[in-house]
């Protein structure tokens, strides 16, 4: 099991995602599960629903699960990278890449079955991590972050974007 990552091992805006993670929950098994119940959720859903943004200027539902695809690779390359050496990695700016990519020519099942692959890489990638490893810390957005923060992050970002598409898009 993957222990809870401390306050110091993340910055304090990540406490976001951190928090969202439950108190005592197994972070690996609450990846696992996402990776059907949020597969489920939006292979599930009509190409009409999907397109759907809830208020001018605001992302689709197709933008918003290419966003969460797109952010769980940046951390998972993170992860990777501050396993194997500490590293410097630039931020990046989630509305550049939504900009720049057209994930609403997509249809949802194709999305939601590239999020799947790509959750089923990343606990391959995940569960590959020994203690030391978990422990290891690297630089990105100006900030300190360990391997284990990294998976907790992920987790994490995926329920916020799920409370978020629950509340204003469902």
């Amino acid at each position: 099991m993957i222990i809870r990552p401390l306050p110091d091992e993340y910055s304090a805006y990540a406490e976001t995602y951190v928090s969202k993670v439950p108190q005592g929950a197994d972070v690996m098994e609450l990846l696992e599960e996402l990776q059907t119940s949020t597969y489920n959720l939006f292979s599930n859903m009509t190409e009409e629903k999907a397109a759907y943004a809830y208020a001018k200027d605001k992302w689709t539902i197709k933008q918003v699960l290419g966003h969460m695809i797109d952010t769980e690779r940046v951390f998972a390359f993170r992860a990777l990278c501050f396993s194997r050496e500490s590293a410097v990695l630039p931020g990046f700016d989630q509305d550049v890449y939504v900009d720049n990519t057209d994930f609403n020519s997509r249809t949802i099942q194709s999305l939601a079955a590239e999020f799947r692959a790509t959750r089923e890489s990343n606990l391959y990638l995940f569960g590959s991590f020994n203690e030391s490893q978990l422990n290891r810390t690297g630089i990105a957005s100006n900030n300190q972050v360990s391997v284990k923060a990294l998976v907790y992050i992920t987790a994490g970002h995926e329920l916020h974007h799920l409370k978020i598409l629950k509340e204003k898009y469902l």
